[in-house]
């Protein structure tokens, strides 16, 4: 581990976070909230003061070019941890405790969605803004950005893009990974301007438009409204927010296929995306199902309500147009089983991920055809591509530590809250990046209801789930710090 080469980029990276806090400066003075300039400047101020400190000693350049794997997942869990604090600061000037200011922060960046704020009334308007900017930012990846931006990482950037999104197939758009970093990004953005207008379109206004697009778009969940779409009381509205987020769950490199060669055939010939699709209406429809037979909704309710709160579920944006805390009990466990299962790869939804649930499918087909067949061979395709065994291997190590983790969460949860509804669905959606939660974690509720050290599990679970386990897991090896 070269910890100089660590820390000179994280000052790199430290002062382009600093200077993204020129964005809430411009809103304030938008908004007219002038008073509320102190806190983003300051921020700013000191992101751009610790990259200077940090990078102060110069690493020459085919240092960066030779970035080694374990130094990059290194590089990219303490990215994400100081991208965090620094958007934690403007949260002090609130008068938010260092714990939940933390916790709103790592929340936000995770584009988990899950709020302590209990009284909206009580904060401007620039503060809300700022906490969705932060969930758009992190949508698409702060590490995957910087390649975009920097070209001083461009050829290093391959290992620490593939440390941020992992996948189990290294896919990328075009030969270059700062072009593809650079396309992902243009995607992300222009759907965001996209839905913007059209919500805009649907009369909603210019602030809470924008609002909700850069928290649908990162599959993020926050709102300026205390109970975010819910409190729109507009179908037009939840279905184009619905389409968007559905959207957002897609492959974002299939996307850029379709839109480059202009065939909409990419998409629709993938297999993940036709399992994605399947899983959606299939679940869909089953809590339509459940919502119109035993909690007694209109039919038009039920499948407008289940769609959205299934699509908000999967692709772990965590929007909500109905309390669901008050359905009957079987809606409740359908939904809950959502929770788990997440969009596809190389999205901006949270959870274990499609791509890895054909794969478990598939590999159990195997061994089910190798009891019969012991000497058979049966590879393991996706996408066509058939899947080496180190890929397996990852794989089921990955869902196996996802699902211990979920696990340990929960019950270190238990033992302090004593509630098992509010430890299985607190862990559950912490680790899913998913936000809201059951019991009196819901979706119109806060998450300040629990003690502090729930929060601090919680954190830890929303970093280690957006970041899919593997960065975590290296950092706790202890061959990663030898020099």
């Amino acid at each position: 581990m070269r910890y100089n080469l660590i820390f000179n980029i994280l000052g790199l990276i430290s002062k382009y976070i600093g200077l993204m806090f020129i964005i809430p400066i411009i809103a304030a003075l938008f908004l007219k909230e002038y008073n509320q300039v102190t806190p983003y400047i300051t921020t700013g101020i000191a992101a751009i003061t610790i990259g200077f400190i940090f990078s102060f000693k110069k690493v020459p350049q085919k240092e960066i070019d030779n970035i080694k794997k374990s130094e990059s997942l290194a590089l990219v869990f303490f990215a994400w941890v100081f991208f965090a604090l620094i958007c934690s600061i403007p949260y002090l000037f609130y008068n938010f405790s260092p714990t939940n200011a933390i916790f709103e922060a790592v929340s936000g960046v995770t584009t988990t969605g899950g709020t302590v704020i209990e009284d909206f009334s009580l904060y401007p308007r620039t503060l809300f803004f700022f906490r969705s900017l932060t969930q758009w930012f992190g949508g698409m990846g702060i590490v995957v950005l910087f390649i975009a931006v920097l070209p001083k990482i461009s050829v290093a950037g391959r290992q620490m893009f593939y440390a941020e999104i992992p996948a189990p197939t290294q896919d990328k758009a075009t030969p270059r990974i700062r072009f593809t970093a650079s396309w992902l990004w243009g995607i992300y953005l222009a759907l965001t301007l996209i839905e913007m207008v059209i919500l805009r379109i649907l009369n909603l206004s210019w602030y809470d438009s924008i609002l909700t697009s850069l928290s649908t778009i990162a599959t993020g969940g926050f709102s300026a409204m205390p109970y975010g779409i819910y409190d729109f009381q507009n179908a037009k509205i939840s279905i184009c927010v619905l389409i968007f987020m559905f959207i957002a769950g897609i492959n974002y490199i299939l996307i850029y296929r379709s839109l480059k060669n202009k065939k909409p055939s990419h998409i629709t010939k993938s297999e993940e995306f036709r399992v994605y699709l399947t899983i959606v209406i299939a679940i869909s429809t089953l809590l339509g199902l459940s919502l119109l037979i035993n909690s007694h909704f209109p039919i038009k309710k039920a499948f407008l309500t289940s769609f959205f709160q299934i699509i908000a579920t999967i692709t772990s944006t965590g929007f909500a147009i109905d309390d669901y805390i008050n359905w009957d009990a079987t809606s409740k466990v359908i939904l809950f089983l959502a929770y788990f299962i997440g969009g596809c790869a190389t999205s901006t939804s949270g959870g274990i991920k499609i791509i890895r649930w054909i794969f478990i499918g598939k590999y159990l087909k195997r061994e089910l055809n190798k009891i019969i067949h012991p000497s058979g061979v049966y590879p393991i395709k996706l996408e066509g591509n058939t899947v080496n065994n180190d890929i397996v291997s990852q794989m089921i190590a990955f869902i196996v530590f996802y699902l211990v983790i979920f696990a340990l969460g929960a019950f270190l949860i238990v033992l302090i809250e004593n509630n098992t509804t509010i430890a299985l669905s607190a862990s559950a959606t912490a680790i899913g990046n998913i936000g809201p939660a059951f019991g009196a974690l819901g979706p119109m509720d806060s998450f300040n209801v629990v003690h502090n050290g729930t929060k601090w599990i919680l954190i830890l679970l929303m970093l280690i789930g957006r970041l899919e386990i593997i960065p975590f897991l290296a950092i706790l090896n202890k061959d990663l710090w030898k020099n």
